[in-house]
């Protein structure tokens, strides 16, 4: 009998995670951050009916532009952690949010989203618009 020579007999995983790519996450943050601006004056013209999409959107606007500063993409662990510190924060204030409490709940679930993605390396190549 041949030893068997796959990476799932040696113990790898067959789908391991390519390496950290600080600039594709960078492009994706950076991509949503549009369309959230897009669906945000979507829902604003939608009016009344329309005001969970808009801060919907804008929480997903707030967590990616809080995301994208001072190179925090350029590391995986100092992305993660950065993204810990924000969902660790008491409260999230936006000028033009209309409920604050759902703002926060998006904010929040948009944020453990990310974190689980951040440690998965994953679903960053995605960049359509409507996810």
């Amino acid at each position: 009998m041949k030893p068997a020579t796959d990476g799932a007999a040696q113990g790898k995983s067959m789908t391991e995670p390519s390496a950290w790519d600080g600039e594709i996450v960078r492009k994706w943050l950076e991509s949503r951050f549009a369309a959230a601006r897009s669906e945000q004056a979507s829902a604003d013209r939608q009016g009344r009916s329309a005001e969970g999409d808009f801060d919907k959107a804008a929480a997903e606007e707030f967590v990616c532009r809080a995301a994208m500063v001072h190179g925090a993409t350029d590391d995986q662990a100092k992305f993660a952690d950065r993204l810990k510190a924000l969902l660790d924060q008491d409260e999230y204030r936006h000028a033009g949010a209309h409920d604050d409490r759902r703002f926060e709940r998006e904010v929040r679930s948009y944020l453990r989203k990310l974190i689980k993605m951040t440690k998965a390396n994953s679903g960053f190549e995605n960049r359509l618009r409507y996810q």
